[in-house]
């Protein structure tokens, strides 16, 4: 598997989420599964069944972030000076001239990705329309509704 940018925070973030899940969401379903069992048939034991499943994800979910965290590639930013230049982890400013208004996102990794906290993955149509270029420079974005227009103001690495 290839390596997967992620930022500090993406990381972090992670780590809580798998922390939880293995010493807290893991030990209680545990417990869910013994108290199940102590009722009896099996076969018929809505409270059992229910508990093995939600297992089954609380383990599906330990072995997705530890297979990300071991292709992470941790990117920070800060340590890549003010170049002016947009790459992976920078927060951008743009300018939208079309619908007259400003607009901020920050290119983060997949998991990291919430539009409506400004974070865009680098994936996104936006983002790789926007990675290389540099403050002053324009963007077209193909969108279904067609191209969108975007003027970098500028580039920041926070």
């Amino acid at each position: 598997m290839s390596q997967v940018p992620i930022t500090n925070r993406g990381v972090e973030k992670l780590r809580v989420e798998l922390r939880r899940l293995k010493s807290v969401e893991r030990p209680r379903i545990v417990q869910s599964i013994a108290e199940a069992r102590a009722h009896g048939d099996l076969k018929e034991n809505a409270e059992y069944h229910a508990a093995k499943e939600e297992q089954g994800f609380c383990e599906a979910r330990i072995r997705d972030i530890d297979g990300k965290l071991s292709n992470a590639q941790i990117i920070d930013v800060t340590q890549f000076g003010t170049t002016g230049k947009v790459i992976f982890g920078a927060t951008v400013d743009l300018f939208d001239a079309a619908e007259d208004k400003d607009l901020t996102y920050q290119i983060v990794g997949e998991d990291e990705a919430d539009i409506a906290a400004g974070m865009i993955s680098v994936g996104s149509p936006i983002a790789r329309a926007l990675i290389g270029k540099n403050e002053g420079d324009e963007a077209v974005v193909k969108a279904p509704a067609g191209e969108k227009i975007f003027e970098v103001v500028a580039v920041r690495y926070i």
